[in-house]
């Protein structure tokens, strides 16, 4: 088990062996998912925003506006 020590600011470090087991690069942006009483983390990538695909019913419509406005906001 790994383990993080919360600053006076609320930040944590997430230890290196978890960062590469995720992925998770300086700039990456996590997600905190609450499920029965535990807290997951999930990095917010292309992958993660493609596994929702269909879940809404709307056929992969909704997820393409959100990566058109994520691709937007990468270029502001």
């Amino acid at each position: 088990m790994e383990s993080s020590v919360i600053t006076k600011k609320g930040q944590i470090v997430v230890p290196k062996n978890i960062r590469k087991f995720l992925g998770i690069s300086p700039g990456t942006k996590i997600g905190y998912i609450i499920t029965r009483g535990r807290v997951y983390i999930q990095p917010l990538d292309e992958n993660y925003y493609k596994s929702l695909i269909g879940i809404t019913g709307t056929k992969g419509k909704a997820l393409k506006s959100l990566m058109e406005d994520k691709q937007k906001e990468r270029e502001l």
